[in-house]
């Protein structure tokens, strides 16, 4: 990895967890999200840079996400180690009702690497936070993905679509975006 990467650069994984694969979502994009999220975790652990996991804990009681639920686990590429922490929401950004902020200060950590679920909910969420708060934050577009939606007019959104105009309207603003496999091989 190239060394302009500061060391304590973290991997934020963002709500990688088993609740995503319920059919209630619908159709979604990026399959591959998981495998190349998998593979940056293991670039991270193995270079012994710092990584964070987000778990939605939802307060919806339909949600598949629900804490005593077991949608509310991560999956097992995602699968926190001892020694990375974890992070339990119940909005869209990680940086609401956490301590992720003050951690990452308190680490000296300015620069933060994100994947995750979904797209346009708790990625773009986070990612604008991030931006807003001074850290310098990196947005891998194939270590995320999102879900085909229906609008307030009931027009179909292909998650495709959805999940480009996030990553476009987050560019240059709130991050720079970049790819897996750009990361691993700068």
């Amino acid at each position: 990895m190239d060394n302009s990467i500061p060391s304590n650069t973290v991997l934020l994984i963002i709500d990688v967890q088993q609740g995503f694969d319920d059919p209630k979502w619908g159709r979604r994009n990026n399959l591959d999200a998981e495998a190349n999220i998998s593979r940056l975790i293991n670039l991270w652990r193995s270079e012994k840079r710092p990584v964070i996991h987000i778990q939605h804990c939802s307060v919806e009681p339909d949600s598949p996400l629900r804490p005593e639920l077991p949608g509310c686990q991560f999956k097992p590429e995602a699968t926190p180690i001892e020694g990375e922490p974890v992070f339990k929401k119940t909005v869209n950004s990680a940086f609401i009702g956490t301590e992720l902020e003050s951690y990452l200060r308190d680490n000296g950590i300015e620069h933060i690497v994100i994947v995750g679920l979904t797209t346009d909910h708790c990625v773009s969420t986070t990612t604008r936070m991030a931006g807003n708060l001074g850290f310098k934050a990196l947005l891998v577009s194939d270590a995320t993905a999102t879900f085909d939606r229906k609008g307030p007019d009931q027009k179909e959104y292909m998650a495709e679509d959805i999940h480009s105009i996030h990553i476009t309207s987050l560019n240059g603003e709130f991050c720079n975006v970049i790819t897996t496999d750009s990361l691993i091989s700068a």
